[in-house]
């Protein structure tokens, strides 16, 4: 397993990934990093962990309504679930690191 350090609102955490990953995760976290941003725009500093929680909203909006589009989430409001394993490994690492930082609050 690797460990990626990445930084989301100015902030550095370090990832788990699956070796060969990352890449991915860097995107990944670039791409979550301006979410989070954006809503900080939006709403003020409203703490980290909340900062977090809005910007995966906003990212799970997105790829729901990416899904409905392509046809692969059906209309009632459930979202299908990831169909990429290196994905869903690089996502449950992050959420890991959320939890841990959520703890210390």
């Amino acid at each position: 397993m690797a460990t990626v350090t990445v930084e989301i609102n100015g902030r550095p955490y370090a990832v788990g990934c699956a070796d060969g990953q990352e890449e991915r995760v860097r995107i990944l976290a670039k791409q979550f990093d301006a979410n989070v941003r954006q809503v900080a725009a939006d709403v003020g500093h409203v703490g980290d962990l909340r900062l977090f929680l809005m910007g995966a909203l906003v990212l799970a909006d997105e790829l729901h309504e990416a899904r409905l589009q392509v046809g692969t989430a059906p209309a009632t409001g459930q979202i299908a679930p990831p169909s990429d394993a290196g994905v869903a490994e690089a996502l449950n690492a992050v959420a890991a690191r959320i939890e841990k930082i959520a703890q210390g609050l």
